[in-house]
């Protein structure tokens, strides 16, 4: 079953100019060291933070919070597989609601898929509940 849905669009300039203005301080506001660590290692810097930012703001409308409510840019994290995959990781106030809207003998599933085409980045995130095993 689907507890949650949402999107982002972001705007890569933007992101960009975010970074060249406040620097280390909006980068350690927002994102983990590994998604800093990761986006540092890109061609394109800028584009894999605002991915990751949509992603974030994505999540927290699949979370039906948006970014209220307690939660925190670093309780959203972004991640890939070996496949290159991404996925979306919670902690703190962003998994305590996760674990709020998630049905009793159920798992939550988090699905995100990142998308750029200068000067857009964009995120789709769903929410599926799982019957546990």
């Amino acid at each position: 079953m689907i507890l949650g849905i949402g999107t982002d669009l972001a705007n890569i300039d933007r992101v960009a100019a975010t970074l060249d203005r406040f620097g280390d301080r909006f980068r350690n506001r927002v994102f983990t060291e590994v998604e800093q660590a990761k986006a540092e290692r890109r061609a394109d810097v800028a584009g894999t933070y605002a991915k990751r930012w949509a992603a974030k703001e994505a999540c927290s409308k699949a979370l039906g919070t948006g970014l209220r409510m307690g939660i925190a840019w670093k309780d959203m994290a972004v991640a890939n597989l070996d496949t290159g995959q991404p996925v979306m990781q919670v902690t703190g106030w962003a998994a305590e609601r996760l674990a709020q809207m998630t049905p009793p003998g159920h798992r939550a599933i988090i699905h995100v898929t990142l998308t750029d085409d200068h000067p857009w980045a964009q995120a789709f995130v769903v929410i599926e509940a799982r019957p546990s095993p």
